[in-house]
């Protein structure tokens, strides 16, 4: 099982559209995939599921079908996680849902974070309850994970982030982007030295995640143009320096070429007139057919957008050791 996180401190960069569309195509790949919502604002669940099944999902306290209902043991100090529920999407591809009570676990997190250094045992069970529930679900015939977190550096994308092998990074081409490339980097490089530190404090028999969260690499959404204009030409062309030097802690050099850069996944277009009515249909903008008002032109964007996430889908497959055809 490969777990994979994506992960950016700064919103609004498409994070969890390109989540529900990357889940969707490894699925149609044959890849058994396991999409987790593990942002509180549960907006990769919404993509999923209609209001006809969100509605009893979130009806009442206790949430049994949902990654809060998973934790509620924990942060009711009552027992240890419950059995996740996944919810069937297609015959490759399920879902963990997310709940807006997951904030609610916000400070048992981070209260548990410096327990962890006492060697006490409920902290540790705490910190590592994502990556059992994650482990559970994925045994459920699952290969590989897809993790959408919230864009923050709080308590709850920590122990998301420390349940990953690998983190991908989403972008846009401008100033905040970079900016939280500066933060990242770092803070990931800290929470895995005292990850590192503390699983030697652990208790012997708990499932404990490795809190490898090595840097994948980055996708760059643009805008919906084939080239990105001249205003965004200067961040675009800075991106490869600030991901080395902040997220890789190497000599940033004189690299430019985002096009080019090996770090570089994808460079993505938005494909902004077609998420409407994919959100409507409520399938990926590639399955989009004539039925659902893809005509004309839109047609031919439908399938260069097939081709797109298929390319990224395995970029991503070759640096995680998946098998993609």
């Amino acid at each position: 099982m490969k777990t994979i996180a994506f992960f950016n401190n700064k919103g609004g960069v498409g994070k969890t559209s390109l989540v529900y569309h990357l889940a969707w195509m490894f699925a149609d790949h044959g890849v058994g995939t396991l999409a987790v919502d593990l942002d509180p604002q549960s907006n990769l669940t919404a993509m999923f599921l209609d209001e006809e099944r969100l509605e009893p999902l979130w009806d009442g306290d206790v949430h049994p079908d949902t990654v809060f209902g998973s934790i509620r043991p924990i942060l009711k100090g009552t027992g240890d996680i419950a059995v996740p529920h996944v919810e069937r999407v297609s015959d490759n591809l399920g879902l963990i849902p997310g709940d807006l009570g997951l904030s609610r676990f916000e400070d048992k997190l981070s209260s548990a974070w410096p327990s962890c250094h006492n060697r006490d045992e409920s902290a540790f069970r705490t910190m590592t309850a994502f990556h059992r529930i994650i482990r559970q679900g994925a045994e459920m015939g699952y290969d590989l994970v897809l993790i959408d977190v919230g864009p923050n550096l709080g308590a709850i994308n920590r122990s998301a982030l420390i349940a990953s092998d690998q983190v991908c990074l989403p972008l846009a081409p401008d100033l905040f982007s970079l900016q939280g490339l500066k933060n990242l980097g770092p803070t990931l490089r800290e929470w895995r030295g005292i990850w590192q530190d503390l699983l030697g404090k652990a208790p012997g028999d708990l499932d404990l995640p490795k809190g490898s969260m090595q840097p994948m690499g980055y996708i760059v959404m643009q805008h919906g143009i084939s080239r990105p204009v001249k205003a965004y030409q200067r961040w675009m062309d800075r991106i490869p320096g600030v991901y080395r030097e902040c997220v890789l802690d190497e000599m940033a050099g004189k690299f430019s070429d985002v096009a080019k850069d090996p770090y570089c996944l994808s460079l993505l277009k938005h494909y902004r007139s077609l998420m409407p009515m994919a959100m409507e249909a409520r399938k990926p903008i590639f399955f989009l057919k004539s039925a659902d008002g893809a005509i004309g032109a839109h047609i031919e964007a439908v399938r260069s957008c097939y081709k797109d996430f298929s390319r990224l889908a395995s970029a991503i497959a070759a640096k995680a050791g998946i098998e993609f055809n």
